[in-house]
């Protein structure tokens, strides 16, 4: 059973405070929003959502459905927002979306005509929760290998050590993944090992979509900067957040392999987040000494 979100103290000097809610109309939504202070996520009184939890999709209509399900029962919709962002989908995904929407509240679809790539996904939908005045942001996703259970720790986790960034991870003691082949094994452990001798990453894993971003942080990293479009996307967006001076906690999860549907990295992906490495690489040594 999920354990609710903590309800620690938001230190002043981590978090811009909340301003009233103006939702967006070009999205669909299903209820308006009530809110809660800084210092108790759960005092309805305040206009601001506490969290927005972000879904990218793609073909994800067999696990949509039951994983936003199980985030709602985190939390209601006016202290939790659930943003799926679909590229659009044969499969009927954002058609499962807009049915459930309206009985859950606090559901949105950000539907895309084509399909984008994921780290245009993630960008969408961190804009979407700045437009929401989200404190944090959560990304996963959609096919069960992030267990929407652990969506409390890491919120926990974030204002336990006054990070701005938390991530789920395999690589450290508790951490795991299972009903992996030895080939997905290699994969992301040179992936990761490749980005701490490349560009001098100290996460453990600095694979993981699993995160929570502090939005305040977030707010100072320019989104139109990040180049990528696919998974190594997430190894783009930690450098920048480890540029700018974040400070990144991790907690252990166990990663699942999916049950349904297919997996969507592909070995034209892999080749792109080396080539992703070493234009990073480039840029950090380019940079002047004091920026």
């Amino acid at each position: 059973m999920a354990r609710p979100f903590g309800q620690s103290e938001e230190p002043a000097d981590r978090s811009d405070p909340p301003r009233p809610l103006h939702p967006s109309t070009s999205s669909t939504s299903s209820t308006s929003s009530t809110s809660s202070t800084p210092s108790d996520p759960f005092d309805i009184s305040h206009p601001c959502p506490r969290l927005c939890v972000i879904i990218p999709t793609y073909n994800e209509a067999e696990n949509i459905g039951r994983l936003v399900e199980a985030i709602r029962q985190l939390g209601d919709p006016q202290r939790l927002w659930i943003v799926v962002v679909d590229d659009s989908s044969a499969d009927g995904t954002s058609d499962r979306v807009r049915e459930m929407a309206p009985r859950l509240g606090g559901v949105e679809l950000i539907e895309r005509p084509v399909k984008l790539g994921l780290g245009t996904a993630y960008v969408a939908g961190l804009r979407r929760a700045f437009e929401l005045d989200a404190q944090y942001a959560v990304t996963m996703d959609a096919d069960f290998s992030h267990d929407p259970e652990k969506i409390p720790e890491l919120l926990d986790a974030i204002e336990k050590h006054h990070a701005d960034l938390a991530i789920g991870s395999r690589y450290i003691p508790g951490g795991q993944t299972t009903h992996w082949g030895l080939h997905r094994k290699i994969l992301s452990r040179s992936a990761n090992w490749l980005a701490h001798v490349i560009l001098d990453l100290r996460s453990r894993d600095c694979t993981s979509g699993f995160r929570c971003y502090r939005l305040s942080f977030l707010r100072a990293i320019d989104l139109d900067s990040i180049k990528t479009n696919g998974y190594s996307f997430l190894v783009e967006m930690l450098f920048a957040c480890q540029g700018r001076g974040a400070s990144i906690v991790e907690i252990p999860i166990v990663f699942r392999n999916r049950d349904c549907g297919k997996s969507k990295i592909s070995r034209a992906e892999i080749f792109k987040a080396i080539g992703t490495l070493w234009r990073l690489r480039r840029a950090k040594h380019s940079r002047p000494q004091n920026s």
